[in-house]
């Protein structure tokens, strides 16, 4: 199926790694332009390379996602470059775990202020496209688990962040969507270091999940990718859990 995304102008916010690097390949496979940035400028230049050595039509950027002025900056650039922006993707985390101060304010400025902002930056350019916002939240935002403090309660928090947007601006043509993963296993990721440093925990986790097995950067790509297509020209305001039946609870 054609999604309908061939010339179509995406940001992806931590685009080299994992979730966000599985989006940005997925998206330029569908024929996507695609401006991405990261923290770390050598994972961004090599990010740009390989993807433009494959015929790729990308433009990578470092920055702090947490610094407001350089994310709006980068915003404006790519649409200056590109022509405008169809969709906005809220990729990045702090991955910051634990009850003390310091985990509250990183989660708070990483994963939900940053999301909010790029938002309010690339709004203008996405009411021009009628394009759409999607947000990465996570699991741990549906349910009480290890990561109930910081993390969890701010990747709840954009879940009602995009939920209240989507009824906002659904009358402006513009769409709005979270995808919260499961447990997603890559090379060099989170779970990739568990498994190398505490087996036994990274066995027990593995063994939570009906599938038996931790998801792929790719499965959850497609679900980022599938609501960024014009084609879900219907679907706004929704929560896509994407878990492998990992999480229990009813969501009505």
């Amino acid at each position: 199926m054609d999604l309908q995304l061939t010339g179509k102008t995406a940001l992806v916010t931590g685009g080299t790694k994992g979730i966000g690097r599985g989006v940005v390949e997925l998206l330029v496979a569908e024929g996507a332009r695609v401006a991405f940035c990261a923290r770390t400028k050598g994972d961004v230049e090599t990010a740009e390379e390989e993807l433009r050595g494959r015929g790729a039509d990308v433009a990578g950027t470092a920055l702090d996602v947490a610094d407001g002025v350089a994310l709006a900056e980068w915003v404006a650039a790519s649409a200056e470059r590109f022509g405008g922006i169809d969709v906005a993707i809220a990729n990045v985390s702090a991955l910051s775990f634990g009850p003390e101060e310091e985990h509250w304010r990183a989660s708070f400025e990483v994963d939900l202020m940053h999301t909010k902002r790029l938002v309010d930056a690339a709004l203008p350019h996405l009411e021009v496209s009628q394009g759409s916002i999607i947000a990465i939240s996570s699991v741990s935002a549906r349910e009480i688990d290890a990561v109930k403090d910081a993390y969890g309660v701010m990747k709840a928090a954009l879940v009602h962040y995009i939920s209240g947007i989507a009824i906002e601006l659904a009358g402006r043509g513009v769409r709005a969507n979270v995808v919260s993963p499961g447990n997603v296993y890559f090379e060099g990721g989170f779970w990739h270091g568990v498994e190398q440093g505490n087996p036994e925990l990274f066995a027990d986790v593995v063994g939570l999940n009906p599938t038996g097995r931790m998801g792929t950067v790719e499965e959850t790509a497609y679900a980022v990718v599938m609501l960024a297509s014009p084609r879900a020209s219907r679907i706004s305001g929704a929560h896509l859990v994407v878990d492998g039946a990992l999480t229990k609870g009813v969501q009505l």
